[in-house]
């Protein structure tokens, strides 16, 4: 009798013993690192938030528009202007000239006797606020505001560097008939064309380059040396009496990009050293 309640007690103990074990998950079927690592974070380079920080690192803030206006328009020279359609492709260019809008005291400027309308209200904005207006009904100009009440910057020409045939294929919808093909000189030198090229249109009017996600201005490779600097009349304001002789234009030279190059000033500059 003794010995079967034994037999007995045993067997309950393996049974309780076997149940045991079927309750606990063993470590080779589930792996011992899935227990024991820490869970990883996904890496870096397939976060949305660090790619998009990588392709912006070197865009420029507001501290780069925070500038003079004439100091502000040489600074231009050579950054990069990223334009990003609504598709996602982005065209780049070299800005290679601009001109330089004072304010009140300027009698080319929109804003000449501190006139501020429903216009040219961006030009009274934060530095780096874009100025967008219209000229003969049916062409864009695109500015920036600097420092100061209603002064600005005028981007006159780009030198392409990415996307050129997207850039060609949003002049050429501008273009009426058969007509020639398009340079790649062509494409950006001029205020309007430039527009064109990048799709820029009255929209864009007010919107901020430091914070805008369809535009912005990045830092570029290298920047012009002081003696390939171009400072001559500006383009168009013969309106503007005296203002139109003031060399407020600038432009890097020798860039085939530029739209109008100034022979004079620039025998001026090399005869003077």
């Amino acid at each position: 009798m003794a010995q079967l309640s034994r037999t007995m007690l045993r067997k309950k103990r393996r049974l309780s013993e076997f149940k045991a074990s079927r309750s606990q998950p063993k470590l080779d079927t589930l792996g011992d690192h899935h227990l024991l690592a820490s869970p990883r974070s996904p890496a870096p380079e397939y976060s949305i938030y660090f790619t998009r920080q990588k392709s912006n690192s070197s865009r420029l803030g507001p501290e780069f528009f925070d500038q003079p206006a004439i100091t502000l328009a040489r600074a231009f020279l050579g950054q990069i202007l990223v334009r990003r359609l609504p598709d996602g492709t982005e065209v780049r260019g070299r800005v290679v000239e601009t001109e330089a809008y004072l304010g009140a005291e300027d009698e080319a400027a929109h804003s000449r006797g501190g006139r501020q309308t429903p216009r040219n209200k961006g030009m009274f904005m934060k530095p780096g606020t874009l100025y967008v207006y219209i000229i003969y009904g049916m062409y864009y100009c695109m500015n920036v505001s600097s420092q100061g009440e209603g002064a600005c910057i005028l981007l006159r020409s780009l030198e392409p560097v990415e996307g050129l045939e997207m850039m060609r294929q949003l002049r050429n919808a501008h273009r009426k008939g058969a007509a020639r093909a398009l340079k790649d000189r062509e494409l950006c030198n001029g205020p309007s064309k430039l527009c064109q090229a990048l799709a820029i249109d009255k929209s864009f009017d007010q919107r901020d380059l430091a914070e805008e996600e369809a535009i912005w201005l990045e830092q570029g490779p290298e920047r012009p040396g002081e003696h390939t600097v171009v400072a001559a009349a500006r383009i168009g304001i013969n309106y503007a009496g005296e203002w139109a002789l003031k060399p407020l234009r600038f432009y890097i030279q020798g860039n085939p990009y530029v739209s109008v190059v100034d022979r004079k000033v620039e025998q001026e500059m090399q005869a003077s050293g």
